[in-house]
């Protein structure tokens, strides 16, 4: 059986706009996977589905979707409804403020929930019931925030450590039903994000440089590709 026969004809990647969820849109193109872009930014969406259609065989799809306002769950679900989706990703939910809890509304902190715990549990609810014949997959991505503290990373934590509990429990009720889950624990990643957050720090003096102990995104796609059948929490970068 090959990878599309498996967990095809279509995926969906939510925080498909660049970094990681670019790079795992791509991986699924190649493998011959249809792609469902979504992310907040129509334009780089775009870029990103003329780069996979410009490179592979498969047909895409985007999706500006904010996935902190509520309904971004049923959005999707609607402009997907017409799709045989085998397959999701969720890369999406980072800290784009990256400050102390009380430095920050606390809409920030509702949004991070909204994204990280609210929408993959309400978009689960209403498409994971027309999976169970299926053969299908899962990807979580989560964060190291969630292990330990830090003056900056409570507003992550917390959401965080969700995204870890969710592959497992996941993992565990639908294994039997032939559903692959696996959740990512990323370390420090060289993505543009972080390549945004260290050169406003000063941390590193151009974007073009690669971040001090930084994991290639390439490295983590291909860890989170090698482990679809395992069934179980993945550490990346750490």
């Amino acid at each position: 059986m090959t990878f599309a026969t498996k967990y095809g004809p279509w995926a969906l990647v939510a925080g498909a706009s660049d970094g990681l969820g670019a790079a795992f849109a791509a991986g699924l193109a190649e493998r011959g996977v249809n792609v469902v872009l979504l992310a907040r930014r129509q334009a780089v969406l775009d870029q990103v589905a003329a780069d996979i259609e410009s490179r592979t065989s498969a047909q895409t799809r985007t999706l500006a979707v904010d996935l902190a306002q509520p309904g971004a769950a049923a959005a999707i679900a609607e402009a997907t409804a017409d799709l045989e989706i085998g397959f999701l990703v969720y890369c999406a939910g980072a800290d784009p403020n990256y400050q102390p809890f009380l430095a920050n509304p606390i809409e920030a902190a509702e949004a991070m929930v909204q994204r990280n715990c609210m929408v993959p549990c309400s978009y689960a609810t209403t498409s994971l019931p027309r999976w169970s014949a299926e053969q299908r997959g899962i990807v979580i991505f989560g964060s190291g925030a969630g292990l330990a503290g830090g003056s900056t990373w409570s507003p992550t934590a917390l959401p965080r450590r969700s995204t870890w509990s969710s592959p497992r429990r996941c993992g565990s009720e639908l294994h039997d039903k032939g559903v692959d889950v696996v959740g990512l624990i990323l370390g420090k990643t060289d993505t543009p994000a972080l390549r945004q957050l260290e050169h406003s720090r000063g941390q590193i003096s151009s974007l073009d440089e690669v971040p001090a102990g930084a994991v290639a995104v390439d490295d983590v796609i291909a860890e989170a590709f090698e482990n679809l059948t395992n069934g179980r929490l993945v550490r990346v970068a750490m």
